[in-house]
């Protein structure tokens, strides 16, 4: 045991940190005045939180011993919130070989104790009939409880919190149709829990005595229905009351496209909450609280729950979201370097105009783009492309910003993903939609004398096969219109801001567009 365990404090390893849950744990075990190290694939993309400075973050993927061996070095408590649903069809068997590297890389290392979040079984119900997405994390928490260093297994049905695919899907299944004909699963019972009773469990797991090997279930004071759920929903937003109407026809399949049409969270995510709805999901014990104990108002009552997430969301305060994590199969190769890059085609179509403003009012522009603000242009064309990602299987346009002014790395942002940004400058972002081939989208500010700045637009396709080089082709046309049009409108708003907030600088006129196309690099 070191020394900072034997002072209650812990040495922590956190998985999952670019994630909904993890992303919130970290500052959370930092409160409570332990050292935290996360271990990810891209540790870039924790650069920008707020922890960022305060934990040491390391590369390494939970398929990779070595990476994991390496990371557990010096650590107490192992915290896994990592899975690999939707990587394809033999997702369980990799779920159980990462949960198998990450046991036995925890006992070689003497890390004391592994903390797990899984998902609530329903009592009763034999494991082959669970939804492949519960199964998977049942059987992670075997691996943990039956390997030799002790663990902490945490089962949570729905999870309340502002940005979590579970709040998401019923905000926006509540808000958006005030009569509904829904799947019969609305009728099961759940016991759902607030995300801060989430976190406060799993924070105080670290400290548990090393005896303890088990699972626990955990839930908040409430067992409702779904149903009960979206009208409690309606109440807390002081939205006029729901008619839903209930009906049998609509299989936890079925019901995953019509959540996927109406809501921002794909089919993918959709479809395993879903399924995990089935059968009723009720906590059995609350032995949690002999080791974590409550408190007169924690657990926090579902409707307590529902007021913090919206209050978080009103304010533009949400620290992650369920989009927090890449999707998986997305692209996540970095952008090529051009000219110097040797990888085959890349074409480009680049736009420069410039702007009768001072930078910082193209930036507040730029960073601000996508969301509730849009793309200015042809927002039609947007849609219709969000349209068809959907259709595919793809995240579509509507995951929206998790702030409505500011970006950080790693962010996604409707169906990019924020590569890199650098404040006041860069903003570079990958595509996460469905492509033959991966794309990016870089937006410049620069100076361009007194009062005035330069706007730099790029956009960059790494064709894949003849049919990556054939989708170009097919819609560069479009690209004087979508492009072209977003390179205008984007100059405009900043020098509209900018108007609005003072007078213009002398000199003022109108702004000069420099060439675009598309182009075949090395």
């Amino acid at each position: 045991m070191t020394d900072t365990a034997r002072d209650g404090a812990q040495h922590c390893l956190v998985t999952g940190a670019t994630g909904y849950i993890g992303g919130r744990l970290v500052p959370e075990l930092l409160g409570a005045g332990h050292r935290v190290r996360c271990l990810a694939r891209s540790p870039e993309r924790l650069r920008d939180h707020r922890w960022a400075g305060r934990a040491e973050v390391v590369r390494g993927d939970v398929l990779d011993p070595g990476s994991v061996g390496e990371a557990m070095r010096g650590i107490d408590v192992a915290y896994y919130l990592v899975h690999a649903l939707g990587t394809g069809r033999d997702f369980e068997q990799t779920d159980r070989r990462a949960a198998r590297i990450f046991a036995e890389q925890a006992r070689r290392a003497g890390v004391r104790r592994i903390v797990y979040l899984g998902g609530l079984t329903p009592k009763g119900v034999p494991r082959s009939e669970l939804s492949a997405h519960l199964r998977s994390r049942a059987e992670v928490g075997d691996v943990f409880l039956e390997g030799e260093v002790p663990a902490t297994v945490l089962r949570a049905a729905v999870i309340i919190g502002s940005g979590s695919a579970s709040f998401e899907m019923l905000r926006y299944l509540t808000e958006r149709l005030p009569v509904m004909v829904t799947p019969s699963w609305v009728r099961t019972r759940i016991q759902p829990i607030g995300v801060r009773d989430v976190l406060r469990y799993l924070a105080g797991s670290a400290g548990m005595p090393e005896e303890v090997n088990r699972a626990f279930d955990i839930g908040g004071p409430e067992v409702i229905t779904y149903l009960t759920m979206m009208r409690r929903y309606a109440e807390v937003a002081g939205l006029p009351r729901r008619l839903i109407v209930p009906v049998p026809v609509l299989t936890p399949r079925l019901s995953s496209h019509w959540v996927g049409l109406v809501t921002p969270v794909p089919h993918a995510i959709a479809r395993p909450l879903t399924e995990s709805l089935r059968h009723e999901v009720v906590c059995t014990e609350h032995d949690i609280a002999a080791y974590v104990p409550d408190t007169p108002d924690r657990p926090l009552a579902f409707d307590a729950a529902l007021r913090l997430a919206l209050q978080r969301v009103r304010e533009a305060q949400v620290a992650t979201r369920w989009s927090s994590a890449s999707l998986p199969g997305a692209p996540s190769d970095p952008l090529p370097t051009d000219p110097d890059w040797a990888g085959g085609s890349l074409y480009t179509d680049e736009r420069e105009l410039a702007a009768e403003c001072p930078r910082a009012d193209l930036w507040r522009v730029i960073e601000g783009i996508g969301g509730e603000n849009g793309w200015y242009s042809f927002p039609l064309a947007w849609a219709v492309r969000g349209w068809m990602d959907r259709f595919v299987g793809g995240v579509g346009l509507r995951r929206g910003r998790r702030d409505a002014q500011h970006l950080r790395v790693g962010d996604s942002l409707d169906f990019w993903r924020v590569e890199e940004i650098v404040p006041g400058q860069l903003l570079r972002l990958r595509a996460e939609m469905r492509l033959p081939g991966l794309a990016w989208l870089e937006l410049r500010a620069e100076d361009d004398g007194p009062g005035r700045s330069r706007f730099r637009q790029r956009a960059v396709f790494h064709p894949r096969g003849l049919l990556g080089h054939a989708y170009w082709w097919s819609v560069s046309p479009f690209h004087s219109v979508v492009f072209g049009g977003m390179a205008r409108n984007i100059a405009a708003k900043a020098e509209q801001d900018a108007a609005a907030s003072g007078p213009r600088p002398p000199g003022a006129g109108g702004r000069v567009a420099a060439g675009a196309g598309g182009r075949a690099g090395r």
